[in-house]
Protein backbone atom coordinates (compact mmCIF):
# COMPACT_ATOMS: atom_id res chain seq x y z
CA UNK A 1 0.00 0.00 0.00
CA UNK A 2 2.25 2.72 -1.08
CA UNK A 3 5.42 1.20 0.48
CA UNK A 4 3.62 2.72 3.92
CA UNK A 5 2.62 0.56 7.38
CA UNK A 6 -0.72 0.18 8.44
CA UNK A 7 -1.07 -1.01 12.32
CA UNK A 8 -4.05 -2.41 13.16
CA UNK A 9 -5.71 -3.72 16.51
CA UNK A 10 -7.88 -6.14 17.11
CA UNK A 11 -9.98 -6.85 20.16
CA UNK A 12 -12.51 -9.69 20.94
CA UNK A 13 -15.03 -7.35 22.89
CA UNK A 14 -16.15 -3.84 21.09
CA UNK A 15 -13.68 -1.48 22.11
CA UNK A 16 -16.42 1.57 20.93
CA UNK A 17 -17.51 0.79 24.69
CA UNK A 18 -14.69 0.57 26.39
CA UNK A 19 -12.24 3.33 25.29
CA UNK A 20 -12.68 6.66 26.47
CA UNK A 21 -11.48 9.88 24.05
CA UNK A 22 -7.99 10.50 25.77
CA UNK A 23 -7.40 6.29 25.19
CA UNK A 24 -8.57 6.46 21.96
CA UNK A 25 -6.06 9.35 21.24
CA UNK A 26 -3.36 7.46 23.03
CA UNK A 27 -3.89 4.65 20.61
CA UNK A 28 -3.97 6.85 17.66
CA UNK A 29 -0.42 8.05 18.87
CA UNK A 30 0.87 4.49 19.72
CA UNK A 31 -0.22 3.15 15.78
CA UNK A 32 1.42 6.22 13.98
CA UNK A 33 4.39 5.82 16.63
CA UNK A 34 4.62 2.26 15.56
CA UNK A 35 4.21 2.44 11.58
CA UNK A 36 6.94 5.70 11.79
CA UNK A 37 9.17 3.84 13.35
CA UNK A 38 8.77 0.84 11.23
CA UNK A 39 9.12 3.20 8.02
CA UNK A 40 12.37 4.09 9.79
CA UNK A 41 13.93 0.62 10.47
CA UNK A 42 13.03 -0.67 6.69
CA UNK A 43 14.13 2.33 4.39
CA UNK A 44 13.31 3.47 1.33
CA UNK A 45 14.63 0.47 -1.18
CA UNK A 46 16.45 2.83 -4.15
CA UNK A 47 16.39 -0.23 -6.86
CA UNK A 48 12.34 0.14 -7.40
CA UNK A 49 10.22 2.34 -7.75
CA UNK A 50 6.53 0.68 -6.58
CA UNK A 51 5.73 -1.77 -9.57
CA UNK A 52 7.69 0.63 -11.83
CA UNK A 53 10.84 -1.04 -13.52
CA UNK A 54 14.01 -0.46 -11.55
CA UNK A 55 16.26 2.89 -12.19
CA UNK A 56 19.38 2.17 -13.13
CA UNK A 57 22.24 3.71 -11.83
CA UNK A 58 23.47 5.84 -14.43
CA UNK A 59 19.70 7.64 -14.54
CA UNK A 60 20.33 8.34 -11.47
CA UNK A 61 23.66 9.91 -11.95
CA UNK A 62 21.99 11.87 -14.68
CA UNK A 63 18.92 12.89 -12.49
CA UNK A 64 21.06 13.84 -10.00
CA UNK A 65 23.26 16.14 -11.80
CA UNK A 66 20.35 17.56 -13.25
CA UNK A 67 19.01 18.01 -10.23
CA UNK A 68 22.03 20.45 -9.32
CA UNK A 69 21.22 22.49 -12.52
CA UNK A 70 23.37 20.69 -15.15
CA UNK A 71 22.31 21.44 -18.77
CA UNK A 72 22.33 18.33 -21.09
CA UNK A 73 25.18 19.11 -21.98
CA UNK A 74 27.08 19.29 -19.23
CA UNK A 75 26.30 16.22 -17.85
CA UNK A 76 27.07 14.82 -21.11
CA UNK A 77 30.86 16.29 -20.79
CA UNK A 78 30.73 15.35 -16.83
CA UNK A 79 29.92 11.13 -17.21
CA UNK A 80 31.44 11.45 -20.55
CA UNK A 81 28.50 10.12 -22.38
CA UNK A 82 27.06 11.70 -25.10
CA UNK A 83 24.28 14.37 -25.13
CA UNK A 84 21.21 12.36 -26.85
CA UNK A 85 21.94 9.42 -24.44
CA UNK A 86 21.41 11.94 -21.41
CA UNK A 87 18.11 12.70 -23.08
CA UNK A 88 17.41 9.39 -23.84
CA UNK A 89 18.15 8.30 -19.67
CA UNK A 90 15.99 11.53 -18.92
CA UNK A 91 12.99 10.19 -20.99
CA UNK A 92 13.19 6.68 -19.39
CA UNK A 93 12.91 8.35 -15.84
CA UNK A 94 10.24 9.95 -16.91
CA UNK A 95 8.29 7.35 -17.84
CA UNK A 96 9.25 5.27 -14.59
CA UNK A 97 8.52 8.25 -12.58
CA UNK A 98 5.50 8.91 -14.24
CA UNK A 99 6.44 12.59 -14.50
CA UNK A 100 5.99 15.24 -17.33
CA UNK A 101 9.63 17.03 -17.81
CA UNK A 102 12.77 17.48 -15.84
CA UNK A 103 11.98 19.36 -12.96
CA UNK A 104 8.99 17.34 -12.00
CA UNK A 105 11.30 13.68 -12.60
CA UNK A 106 13.79 15.96 -10.25
CA UNK A 107 11.16 16.64 -7.51
CA UNK A 108 9.47 12.86 -7.83
CA UNK A 109 13.01 11.61 -7.37
CA UNK A 110 14.07 13.52 -3.97
CA UNK A 111 10.47 12.93 -3.20
CA UNK A 112 10.73 9.12 -3.02
CA UNK A 113 14.39 9.48 -1.94
CA UNK A 114 16.19 7.84 -4.94
CA UNK A 115 18.91 11.25 -4.80
CA UNK A 116 19.36 13.30 -2.14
Amino acid sequence: MGRRWIVCYWSPQVLSNVLTQPLRIILFAAASFAALRLQQLTGPDPKSIGDRAAVTPRELAVLRLVSLGKRSEEVASQLGIGEETVRSHLKKMQTKLGVRNRAHAVAEAIRQQLIP
